[in-house]
């Protein structure tokens, strides 16, 4: 469902003129649900619930390149997430639901049984989650798989490069399965009893192999490559209909419409930006700097792999220019690890917590500094062999002040060689909106976000793809 990380049911609503939304994020860490209400003075309340999937899983196929999940402990933290509202609030009549991740799952169907709020239901056949950071397929590996007819190319933790991956390293696996999708595909697929998956354009963007143009997979580049094509979904609209629950789940109502999961980078951006002026920097775990193309604007027919910018598809038919750096919030938590287990081979037992709090402030009593930290220990998709870098270094300024603020001026940096100030001038934006939860905590940050950038930055605009996919179902009502 959508999310990487949506919108269930609809009937006449208890109260009239009051339109109810239910918008699910299935993310890399947690599931969050968020009710939307909106009434007939035109009003929105929102009320939200999340629960930590804890669902890493090993993977023996791929090693310790591999980031896989447990689709069991997925589907238990949505439940607990959906017991968790208040009931009253889940049985009123309902509009519709939707979701979004950036999670790969391969499935076969669930089990369904009845619970004390209704039916619930517990994966059947499926394989593990293969998350949007699995790093199993290498720039060599890449580079030997077919050219794809998209604007898009084709990257480490796509679905179509790893199913590629398991035809080459272990064919057998893929043989007991006869469809792949998303894991919120895999949900949405469950609640409306669907024969065959159904994919968003936005999502089918992200799997590689997929003209946005035409709305189609490459089946001919795919098909003479020996891809097995029985495994894609169907793919439809982003904000369309994916089908109707057979049964009632946690209280929501059989009957109920289920939208067709979404993009959660879409969604989160479609839940603050306001105006065509606006940009939206995001920095959580990785960081992305996004702005609205203008109207009309086709990405083009062939993949840049060298260029920092991709075109996101949007919805009716528009693109986002997004910077979407894999080095952002988990740079920092590096750091901090890398401190904290420094601390610990001297004999200090340190929290790391109290590690973070301490640079921040080390930082903000340094206000500049000559080192200079390139950030990329994750590397970039554009630029995936590259690392990470520390360079002027004087001994004068190796204090944990001068570290920690030159690392946060990098990050910042980083994002800016990506999608230039310059550019964003050129776009006709007139202000950012900053989000996410790495940047929300730092002041450092923000510092550098404003001195990098010479526009009006609005705090506060706290992305939430869960809150964005129900505004998206609404919308389109």
């Amino acid at each position: 469902m959508m999310a990487d990380n949506q919108a269930i049911g609809l009937s006449p609503c208890a109260t009239p003129g009051t339109v109810c939304v239910l918008g699910i994020d299935l993310g890399t860490t947690s599931v969050k649900a968020a009710l939307v209400v909106e009434t007939a003075q035109g009003q929105i309340v929102t009320q939200s619930c999340s629960r930590e999937t804890q669902a890493q899983a090993n993977s023996p196929a791929a090693g310790a390149q591999g980031m896989e999940q447990d689709v069991q402990k997925i589907i238990k933290a949505l439940n607990e997430c959906l017991a968790a509202f208040p009931q009253e609030h889940l049985q009123r009549n309902w509009t519709q639901y939707s979701s979004s991740s950036r999670t790969r799952s391969n499935y076969k169907g669930c089990k369904w049984a009845e619970s004390g709020t209704g039916h619930t239901f517990q994966p059947g056949e499926v394989s593990h989650l293969i998350t949007w950071q699995d790093g199993r397929c290498s720039s060599s590996f890449l580079s030997s798989l077919p050219q794809p007819q998209s604007h898009l190319s084709v990257a480490t933790g796509f679905g179509c490069a790893t199913i590629y991956w398991y035809l080459k390293n272990s064919p057998d696996f893929l043989k007991p399965f006869d469809a792949a999708g998303t894991i919120h595909d895999y949900v949405v697929a469950m609640l409306c009893d669907l024969e065959r998956p159904l994919m968003s354009v936005q999502n089918a963007a992200s799997w590689g192999y997929f003209n946005s143009r035409s709305k189609s997979w490459n089946t001919e580049i795919l098909r003479e490559s020996g891809f097995p094509l029985d495994l894609l979904p169907e793919v439809g609209d982003p904000g369309g209909i994916a089908g109707r629950m057979p049964h009632d789940w946690h209280g929501i109502p059989k009957g109920a419409e289920v939208g067709i999961a979404l993009g959660d980078f879409q969604c989160s951006v479609y839940s603050c930006m306001t105006e065509r002026t606006d940009a939206v920097l995001n920095i959580s775990t990785s960081a992305q700097l996004t702005v609205p193309m203008p109207l009309g604007f086709q990405p083009p027919e062939t993949p840049d792999s060298l260029s920092a910018v991709a075109y996101f598809p949007y919805f009716d038919g528009n693109y986002l220019a997004v910077a979407a750096s894999l080095n952002g919030g988990n740079v920092l938590a590096t750091f901090v690890d890398m401190l904290a287990c420094w601390m610990a081979e001297l004999g200090y037992d340190v929290l790391e917590s109290h590690v973070y709090t301490q640079m921040i402030n080390a930082a903000l009593a340094q206000n500049a500094t000559r080192l200079s930290i390139c950030p990329t220990v994750f590397g970039e998709r554009h630029m995936p062999e590259q690392l990470a870098s520390v360079t002027s270094i004087a001994a004068s300024e190796l204090s944990l002040g001068h570290v920690t603020r030159a690392l946060c001026h990098g990050i910042i940096q980083n994002l800016h060689s990506m999608l230039p100030f310059q550019h964003l001038k050129e776009a006709g934006v007139k202000r950012i909106l900053g989000s996410g939860s790495a940047l929300s905590r730092n002041e450092v940050l923000k510092q550098e976000v404003e001195k990098t950038f010479p526009l009006p930055v609005i705090y506060g605009k706290d992305v939430d793809a869960a809150v964005g996919a129900a505004m998206v179902m609404l919308h389109r009502r």
